[in-house]
């Protein structure tokens, strides 16, 4: 029978662009998980079934991205789908794809800083779905006008962070001439309550007129100081030294002399 057998716990959905990971636990002992997919208005589906692992790729039966669906994973025996007995199974929380997966990080494709103004080109994360010709569908192709994207820059070296939105996929913005700028960028969708900004891109810095202390900060300006004060200190000193060591010289060889005359 099946009463003995455990069933599933700590269920998670874990989803970014849409690429879907149904997990839970224990590891099986004797017995085996399918899953099943229950959506509100569409039929039941089954995947992963008979398996020993402790999750499921469940992307390709949430196809429809605004519906809500539910997983009943089920423990069976190796045997198991055969029996008419109704194996026990634990479900997991509703889950919506296209209010709950994760947006990915954008992919900067290029920047540039000449003079006042700094420009970043970047890409949409693809996700798993196919158009009919075999292109991957973008997460802009699905969310449309629900998605954003934020530039957040700020001065190099400095921690003051400024933002600009856009729904295009290039930002423009205004900077000091002359000055390094680092930035980031940053997917959000506003009508959420959860999950509202994505993952944050690669972190990526201009380099406009950087000199060494740019690179290396105060460590070098303090070590370049100490040099120049040594440096001084011996011009200003040895003369003296050296001078000293002249007259001292001079005066030893006229004690020399006058002491080989007096004899």
């Amino acid at each position: 029978g099946y009463e003995d057998l455990p069933t599933a716990v700590n269920i998670t959905w874990s989803s970014i662009n849409f690429k879907t990971i149904l997990q839970w636990q224990p590891k099986p002992s004797g017995y085996l998980y399918t899953v099943e997919i229950h959506g509100q208005t569409s039929d039941m589906k089954r995947k992963c079934i008979l398996i020993s692992e402790t999750e499921c790729d469940v992307t390709d039966v949430l196809r429809n991205v605004k519906e809500t669906y539910t997983a009943h994973i089920l423990s069976v025996k190796p045997a198991g789908m055969d029996n008419f007995e109704e194996p026990p199974f634990a479900v997991s929380e509703k889950f919506t794809p296209y209010t709950q997966t994760v947006i990915g990080k954008p992919e900067i494709k290029d920047y540039s800083q000449k003079g006042s103004k700094l420009n970043v080109v970047f890409k949409d994360p693809l996700t798993p779905y196919m158009f009919s010709n075999g292109s991957f569908l973008s997460i802009q192709d699905i969310f449309q006008h629900d998605l954003k994207y934020k530039l957040y820059y700020w001065k190099d070296q400095s921690s003051g962070k400024k933002d600009v939105t856009t729904k295009s996929h290039n930002f423009e913005v205004s900077v000091d001439s002359g000055k390094n700028y680092c930035f980031y960028v940053q997917g959000i969708i506003p009508s959420r309550r959860e999950n509202r900004n994505g993952q944050e891109s690669v972190v990526l810095c201009t380099s406009v007129g950087r000199n060494i202390l740019d690179e290396y900060g105060t460590e070098v300006f303090i070590i370049l100081a100490v040099i120049a004060v040594v440096v001084i200190t011996l011009a200003i000193v040895l003369p003296v030294v050296l001078c000293k060591r002249k007259k001292a010289k001079k005066a030893r060889a006229v004690r020399e002399k006058e002491l080989l005359n007096g004899v």
